[in-house]
C-alpha cells in the first residue's frame, strides 16, 4: 500500500510568489529613485564602475535597456563567446577570479559567459542595483546645466504603435550620471539633440589607438555627467575598438574615481 510522503516545498502558492515579486521590486525602485549614481548601461564599463563605487558604500543603480545584462561582454566578436583582453587589463581578470590565457603577446583570451559572469556577480556583491528593459528618454538638469538624474521608460514602449505610445516617462535623480551605453552613447545623445554637446560619432577600427584613447577621454563631460566605455569614442571622435575588452574594464574604473572625486566631497 502505498503511503503518502511529507511535501518537498513549502505551501506558498501563486498568490504569494507574485506579491514577493511586486512587493519587492516596488519597495527597491521607490528606494532607488534617488541615488548616489546612476548608471545607463550594464556593459563591462558600467558593471566595472558600478562595482567600484558601490564598494564604497556608495548608492549606484544601472539601468539597461535589454533584458540581460553584460552588453557584448557575452559573446565577444562575430558572435564568438571568447572575448579578448589586452595587457595590463588582465590583472582585472584576475582580481575577478576569470581564467584566462596568454594567446600572444601582451594578449589574454578568456571564456566571455565566465568573464561576465563574474564581473556581474561582483557588481551585485557590492551591491549595485538593476532595472532591466529601461531606456533612457531624457537628462534632468539643474542650474548650470548640471546633469542631476535620467527620464527612463520601459525598453518595450519604443516597439508599440505609434497610435497607442502615450506612455509618459518617469524620472529618476542622483548626484551622478554616468553614460556607459557603448556606441548609441545615448545619455549623450539627449544633450546633442538639443544642442548642448556635439557627437562626432566614432571613427573607424584601429585597436592599438583606441584603448587608450579611450581611457585617457574618459571622465566628466559636463557637471555631473561623466562618460566611459565605447561612449567616450562616440563623443569625442575616436577610433572604435572592436572585440576587445580591456579599455571597457579600464575605463570603468577611472569613472568610478572621477565619480568618488565628486562624492567624496559631499
Amino acid at each position: 500500500m502505498a503511503t503518502e510522503t511529507a511535501p518537498l516545498f513549502s505551501k506558498a502558492g501563486e498568490k504569494d510568489v507574485t506579491r514577493a515579486i511586486v512587493g519587492e521590486f516596488a519597495r527597491q525602485f521607490e528606494e532607488y529613485v534617488e541615488s548616489d549614481v546612476l548608471i545607463a548601461g550594464a556593459g563591462p564599463s558600467g558593471l566595472m564602475c558600478g562595482k567600484l563605487l558601490a564598494e564604497r558604500d556608495y548608492k549606484v543603480l544601472i539601468v539597461e535597456r535589454n533584458n540581460y545584462l553584460g552588453g557584448g561582454f557575452w559573446i565577444g566578436g562575430y558572435l564568438m563567446n571568447k572575448v579578448t583582453v589586452r595587457e595590463p587589463a588582465d590583472k582585472v581578470l584576475d582580481e575577478l577570479g576569470v581564467p584566462h590565457k596568454k594567446v600572444s603577446e601582451g594578449l589574454h583570451v578568456a571564456d566571455g559567459p565566465h568573464a561576465c559572469s563574474k564581473l556581474i556577480a561582483a557588481a551585485c556583491d557590492a551591491g549595485v542595483k538593476f532595472a532591466n528593459l529601461t531606456t533612457v528618454d531624457d537628462v534632468v538638469l539643474r542650474e548650470g546645466g548640471r546633469v542631476a538624474g535620467l527620464v527612463i521608460n520601459w525598453t518595450p514602449v519604443r516597439s508599440m504603435p505609434r497610435e497607442i505610445t502615450c506612455v509618459d516617462p518617469i524620472a529618476l535623480e542622483s548626484r551622478v550620471v554616468v553614460d556607459a551605453t557603448g556606441h548609441d552613447a545615448s545619455v549623450c545623445r539627449t544633450l546633442a539633440d538639443r544642442g548642448l554637446l556635439e557627437l562626432p560619432g566614432c571613427a573607424p577600427m584601429w585597436v592599438e589607438r583606441s584603448e587608450d584613447a579611450v581611457v585617457e577621454h574618459t571622465g566628466e563631460i559636463r557637471p555631473g555627467l561623466i562618460v566611459i566605455g565605447m561612449a567616450v569614442s562616440t563623443v569625442f571622435g575616436l577610433p572604435r575598438m572592436g572585440p576587445t575588452f580591456g579599455a571597457m574594464l579600464l575605463s570603468g574604473q577611472r569613472g568610478a574615481q572621477a565619480a568618488l572625486a565628486q562624492l567624496d566631497q559631499g
